[in-house]
């Protein structure tokens, strides 16, 4: 373990990582909740409206759309669908980090997938929320109750969105793949077992994974929120079960590649490490030098993620063995 201006920058050999971790018991009833979850809120039709027109690249038309957020308050979304109707052959959802998003990330569509870039409750740009915007804070918000719990709903959101999606463009229902990274893929890990309708998914760098041991060490990210509110409130505790990256990854069936770094300031490599391990369907994993680091070193190893991924989803079915 090596420290770094009095911050606790956790790397370890790749050796230790690879050695899956015992992961301890999990909730009696976490299926039976989010089932329950996703029957109230992925199972309908989910009302949205277009709020304004962002203009278009080469293949895609951009726009900015408002949804019903299973939060009961409308969320901002960003879809990129192409111009040509008869193009599309995929779709895909995309989640974001605990920095939210303003904008689509135009240069991982490719030219005959159709995407939604949907925000979090709370994290939507111009939209009023009860969940704060600061990420401290909204990893906190109804943290005392797993039905009022910020992540329930963003993952809940995950689902509306792709129901969104393929009302826009239903061709996508072919190939509907997820992609998300830190928040985006905890958030991402919890949401995808229980939807059906993904075929694959991309989790870069996956947070909110083996809480035990992620509540263990100090961080740059929101889990130094948690860590310090649960000296205060140890009741809360029994709540993050439900939203463990790695409980719910053991459901996760669809093909899955997961970049998870050895060294990482904001969140802990041995919870990346554990969302891949629990995985049970086909699997892949790519190895990051560091996560969420600013200056060239973090930057090429984001780039060299981000590409990681894009090549994963659009890999031919018969290449994944």
């Amino acid at each position: 373990m090596s420290q770094h201006r009095g911050e606790e920058w956790t790397e370890y050999p790749l050796s230790a990582l690879m050695t899956p971790p015992a992961l301890p018991p999990e909730p009696g009833d976490l299926e039976e909740f989010w089932r329950g979850t996703f029957d109230e809120f992925g199972a309908a039709q989910v009302a949205w409206q277009l709020t304004k027109d962002l203009g278009s690249t080469a293949t895609h038309r951009i726009t900015e759309i408002a949804f019903d957020s299973s939060a009961g308050e409308q969320a901002v979304a960003y879809a990129m669908v192409p111009r040509a109707e008869a193009s599309v052959r995929r779709g895909l959802v995309v989640g974001h980090g605990y920095g939210g998003r303003d904008a689509p990330d135009v240069d991982i569509v490719a030219a005959d997938t159709a995407a939604i870039f949907p925000c979090a409750p709370g994290l939507s740009p111009g939209a009023a929320s009860r969940f704060p915007a600061d990420a401290s804070a909204h990893v906190l918000a109804g943290i005392a109750n797993r039905d009022t719990y910020s992540h329930r709903f963003a993952a809940a959101d995950i689902w509306r969105a792709a129901t969104v999606l393929l009302d826009m463009a239903p061709a996508a229902a072919a190939a509907l793949d997820y992609s998300g990274g830190s928040f985006g893929g905890g958030i991402g890990a919890m949401a995808l077992p229980w939807d059906a309708r993904f075929r694959r998914a991309f989790l870069d760098v996956p947070s909110f994974g083996n809480h035990a041991v992620r509540l263990t060490r100090r961080c740059t990210g929101s889990g130094e929120a948690v860590r310090r509110h649960l000296r205060r409130h140890p009741d809360d505790r029994a709540v993050l079960d439900y939203f463990d990256a790695a409980f719910e990854a053991r459901r996760l069936r669809l093909p899955v590649l997961v970049s998870a770094a050895v060294l990482d300031p904001a969140v802990d490599p041995r919870g990346q490490f554990a969302v891949y391990h629990a995985l049970s369907g086909p699997r892949r994993l790519s190895v990051r030098a560091n996560g969420h680091l600013d200056g060239p070193a973090g930057e090429r190893a984001d780039r060299m993620a981000l590409q990681a991924g894009i090549d994963f989803l659009a890999l031919p079915d018969d290449r994944l063995a």
